[in-house]
């Protein structure tokens, strides 16, 4: 089981019948009635793809910057457009500098270099655009934390427009304006803009006409934003359905070379295409260091120097791809064993500034923690972290502010400056900030599936009609469904043993699976089981015969008895603060004691290896008695207590070895039991 806890919507049946009157095939109106949809209108709103955009103008400061450019255009002024060094950064800079031109603007682009100034607006960089002539910088994708960048500007005589989405602090920086969705003095309706969506709205209050910027630069918008991870809701859908629509088309030539030599095939290209093929390449400059790369791929009108461009980035992603799996490996080894730590901080004289981001994100998906991977230089480090179940880590970096040099970003990705000296203290707050966030939530792993369907509803019908939910992505994700007590028939090895290919009956129909990245063992199944599975429905497309293809999520062995993963009690339990009721309901009587006995001696041969939620799901299906995961982990403890086994946690699975021995166990000496047995009394 990759996760601990099934979130699986409940579709009302009366939502359900409406959106099938309403033209709605079933399986799509049980998605949607899921969602909390209940009826056609809604589902058509939810869905809009062409909805009108709302008027740049009331963003706040709108007016002041849309001013202060078309002044510098009729000035003459020299302009530069500062950028971030990601997707969303690099398509706003391009955006922008190329709409400027268009109306016959001196602009110059300019992205900091990742590895020499880091992220934002800098000193470096003002004096540079200073000496260069610069009278006005508008900003895309960053800014909003740059107040000593904005009062040197003012020192030098630069005049400041700031066009950013991510969180704003309570003090903003003193500039001519200041452009943000997250104002909190703003009434914008669409908060979850990207920075291109932020810098398409001031192109769009400069000309005017919102319409034709669409249409010149929807592209530019839907990788932005699809790179952003922005939610695919209101606005958003509208930038990224039309983005596609002009990528399938026609698109820049620099997009049309990378889409040709990444295999990203026109005619189907996605929000998963542009996510997963072209935004990593087009990352690969900012990572790499070679960020000129990308802000020319967008700008060219050269089919050569196009051709040239992409290539040379789909072998930077290559060169990435080989840095971030050293890292990784390398970040993996420092890891203490035992526990999965609360949160994960590490520090390395020897990473990569422009990767380690990735390789945060990977570590705290897989060992379900935040996660901080700090660059040292000298004395001092730049951090990037990624998040995991929720854990805001803006908030959490404000709330340590006094730890940190500087600091940005948002709930799930952030980047901060630290001294050496700061990071252990560091490490002991932020871990203490997540247990305090993660106390009592149960298994940290969710997954979120729309509902549970029986498998006469997965057709070929209702999955092509699954289209209706596209783009699909943040905000509107692919449906995940869940099919229940299903037998493996069969299971195969694929793509050298890196993938797994599965056939499941459900009654009388059978379908095939694939699940990546998983073999029997890490998914802790064999032909004959039954379980259940979430799974995202596609069409398999094979030599021009189509059929229903499971692409699986995640695996779990079927119950036909309740199967509790809350733990609260257990916890109190190992912190020494249960109570007499926690007590009680946690203390395992003499069946339970048995029947997990019973089980362990029966399958343990030689270790067992297994999840503890998954062990806890298979003893149930094996009983046909209930059994919560805390009570089944009391057990474990109260046997190795008297030396009937021993037990050793890993990061997300426990081993299990029975211990031999000649003499009968008392497991009323268990300190475990003695200690329930007094809590309970006390």
């Amino acid at each position: 089981m990759k996760y601990g806890i099934w979130n699986t919507g409940e579709p009302k049946m009366e939502a359900v019948n409406a959106l099938v009157g309403g033209g709605f095939a079933p399986l799509s109106a049980m998605v949607l009635a899921a969602r909390g949809i209940q009826t056609p209108e809604q589902a058509h709103k939810y869905l809009d793809c062409n909805a009108p955009l709302p008027d740049p103008y009331l963003l706040t400061d709108m007016d002041l910057a849309a001013g202060r450019v078309a002044l510098a255009l009729e000035r003459g002024e020299k302009i530069a457009v500062f950028g971030d060094y990601d997707v969303d950064g690099i398509t706003a800079t391009c955006l922008l500098t190329d709409y400027l031109r268009r109306l016959g603007a001196d602009c110059t682009p300019y992205i900091p270099g990742r590895l020499e100034e880091g992220y934002g607006l800098n000193p470096i960089a003002i004096h540079q655009l200073h000496g260069q002539g610069i009278t006005l910088i508008v900003t895309v994708d960053c800014g909003i934390t740059a107040i000593d960048e904005a009062k040197l500007c003012k020192e030098l005589g630069i005049d400041l427009v700031i066009t950013d989405h991510h969180e704003c602090k309570d003090i903003l920086p003193d500039a001519v304006a200041v452009v943000d969705p997250h104002r909190k003095d703003g009434g914008y309706p669409h908060k979850g803009l990207s920075g291109v969506g932020v810098a398409f709205k001031l192109a769009s209050a400069l000309c005017a006409d919102q319409g034709q910027i669409l249409r010149d630069y929807a592209d530019m918008v839907c990788l932005g934003t699809v790179a952003d991870v922005m939610p695919l809701q209101g606005e958003n859908r509208v930038f990224v359905h039309r983005g596609l629509e002009a990528l399938r088309r026609s698109p820049r030539l620099g997009i049309a070379a990378l889409m040709e030599q990444s295999g990203c095939d026109r005619a189907s290209v996605s929000a998963s295409s542009v996510g997963y093929i072209l935004a990593p390449r087009i990352n690969a400059a900012g990572r790499m260091g070679q960020i000129d790369l990308a802000v020319e791929l967008f700008l060219t009108q050269d089919p050569a120097r196009a051709e040239a461009l992409a290539r040379a980035l789909c072998d930077l992603n290559r060169k990435r791809q080989a840095v971030e799996s050293e890292i990784y490996q390398q970040a993996v080894g420092m890891l203490p064993e035992g526990q999965t730590p609360e949160a994960i901080v590490l520090a390395d004289e020897t990473w990569h500034q422009g990767v380690v981001g990735i390789v945060s994100s990977r570590i705290a998906e897989e060992y379900c923690c935040p996660t901080f991977l700090i660059c040292l230089d000298g004395e001092h480090g730049k951090a990037s972290s990624r998040s995991y179940g929720g854990f805001n880590l803006f908030s959490s970096l404000t709330t340590l502010s006094n730890l940190l040099e500087s600091y940005g970003g948002h709930e799930l990705a952030a980047g901060f400056t630290i001294s050496r000296s700061q990071i252990p203290a560091f490490r002991q707050q932020i871990s203490a900030l997540a247990r305090e966030y993660y106390a009592g939530s149960g298994p940290r792993t969710v997954l979120d599936a729309d509902c549970v369907i029986p498998p006469e509803l997965l057709t070929l019908g209702n999955v092509d009609s699954l289209n209706a939910l596209e783009p699909c992505g943040n905000g509107c994700p692919k449906p995940v469904l869940v099919m229940k007590d299903l037998a493996i028939e069969k299971i195969m090895q694929v793509g050298g043993g890196r993938h797994m290919r599965l056939r499941v009956r459900g009654g009388r129909y059978s379908f095939n699976a694939i699940y990546f990245s998983a073999n029997a063992q890490t998914a802790s199944i064999a032909p004959g089981e039954r379980v259940d599975i979430a799974f995202t429905p596609q069409i398999n497309d094979f030599r021009g015969e189509r059929s229903v293809q499971m692409n699986v999520t995640d695996i779990r062995p079927s119950c036909n008895a309740e199967c509790s993963c809350q733990c609260d009690s257990y916890r109190a339990l190992k912190n020494g603060t249960i109570t007499p009721a926690q007590a009680e309901n946690l203390l395992p009587d003499r069946p339970t004691l048995g029947m997990v006995w019973r089980y362990l001696s029966g399958f343990c041969a030689g270790a067992l290896e297994e999840t503890p939620l998954c062990l806890c799901r298979k003893i149930v299906r094996w009983s046909g008695c209930p059994l919560s995961l805390e009570k089944l982990l009391t057990c474990l403890d109260i046997f190795s207590d008297v030396g009937l086994v021993q037990t050793q946690h890993h990061h997300k699975h426990i081993t299990i070895r029975l211990t031999p021995r000649q003499d009968k166990a008392d497991l009323n000496e268990s300190l475990t039991m003695q200690r329930l047995q007094a809590a309970k009394e006390s």
